[in-house]
């Protein structure tokens, strides 16, 4: 929107042709989600206090979750407003990538905020059924993978490519819609899986969307794109100004949900926000990237699904608890303790996905 007026005004005036940068446009998305973030938050939080729209906690958790129950939560929200004002605001809405990562976000949100309606408003503990929240979630992911392989303008959009390898580009063809699928409805249920602890998820979903935001910037200039070896994607770098809206509101928000947290997004934002990250990774043809980037999503989701394996195959447990940073708790260890290691094995974990770029 402002890109426009930016355009309009740089007939008279040079000096607005400065907002036609799209590094610039990413950093000032980032910057105006975290204000908004940390100017709503506030209000938002002392807001939900009053309607008490309260946390509910497992009574099988660990005991010093306890104490938590009754904090506001439906945070998500916030993170979500931040990033459509951003993006809105200093994104190219021309762009058919920016409307299909706003729309996949707005439709997790959506599933997610209705699941928590329910849950702590109309105080019903099963929330949504898992089977239309699966259906739902199934619905928008097929829609997006179905829109991105029909209006794919060449092979490049469609094609999985593996890192450390610079010409190895394995034709997917209808198996691309199965691909964007399981990877943008996998990645949303596995950033809501993470998010059990306070911050637990939302700065590795900081990290790992800046990282994301380098990466559409890369692909979407056609010189970078040579030099690296990577696929270029046409119009993919504006998808940089999105995933700088979700870093500012994410750390806006990591503000208020630091431990001891004063909210918690809830399922409209982990949800949502696991979505956008995995229909970025798509757009940009960087998938597995983005497992390797996000390889703490990828393992507390593993940890659920041996957890329940092992327990209808053989009656054991493999954890004392699952998702996996219950069993860290479990086993002793203080809650900001497992919540600045998975920080920083997602650093580390961000940091080779990078390399991986140039290591072809």
């Amino acid at each position: 929107m402002l890109m426009i007026l930016a355009e309009y005004f740089a007939q008279f005036e040079s000096g607005f042709r400065v907002f036609q940068y799209l590094t610039l446009r990413g950093i000032l998305a980032a910057g105006t989600a975290l204000a908004i973030s940390l100017l709503v938050g506030p209000t938002m939080i002392r807001r939900l206090n009053y309607h008490q729209v309260g946390q509910a906690v497992r009574e099988d958790g660990p005991e010093s979750h306890l104490g938590k129950s009754g904090t506001p939560t439906m945070g998500g929200a916030l993170i979500l407003v931040a990033i459509a004002v951003s993006t809105l605001l200093w994104g190219d809405l021309s762009s058919a990538y920016v409307w299909v990562a706003l729309l996949v976000t707005a439709a997790f949100g959506a599933v997610g905020w209705v699941d928590d309606y329910r849950k702590v408003v109309e105080r019903n503990p099963r929330g949504l059924p898992a089977r239309w929240k699966y259906f739902w979630q199934s619905l928008a992911g097929l829609a997006a993978a179905l829109f991105l392989y029909f209006t794919a303008d060449s092979e490049v959009v469609t094609q999985l490519y593996l890192p450390f390898f610079k010409d190895v580009a394995i034709p997917m063809g209808g198996f691309f819609v199965i691909l964007t699928y399981f990877v943008i409805v996998g990645s949303s249920n596995a950033v809501n899986l993470t998010d059990g602890l306070d911050g637990l998820a939302i700065l590795p979903t900081v990290l790992v969307a800046t990282a994301l935001g380098l990466i559409a910037y890369l692909t979407g200039n056609i010189n970078f794109a040579d030099y690296l070896q990577i696929p270029y994607v046409a119009g993919s770098g504006e998808l940089a100004v999105f995933c700088g809206a979700i870093a500012g509101s994410g750390l806006g928000f990591l503000w208020f949900n630091t431990y001891p947290a004063q909210v918690f997004m809830g399922d409209v934002g982990a949800l949502a926000l696991g979505a956008a990250l995995g229909t970025v990774a798509v757009i940009t043809r960087h998938e597995i990237v983005f497992f390797i980037m996000g390889g703490i999503f990828v393992l507390e989701t593993v940890s659920v699904i041996l957890q329940v394996a092992s327990f209808k195959l053989t009656g054991r447990r493999l954890f004392r608890m699952a998702p996996i940073h219950h069993h860290y708790e479990l086993k002793g260890w203080p809650e900001p303790r497992v919540i600045v290691r998975f920080w920083i094995i997602t650093v580390m974990l961000v940091l080779f996905g990078l390399a991986t770029l140039k290591l072809r």
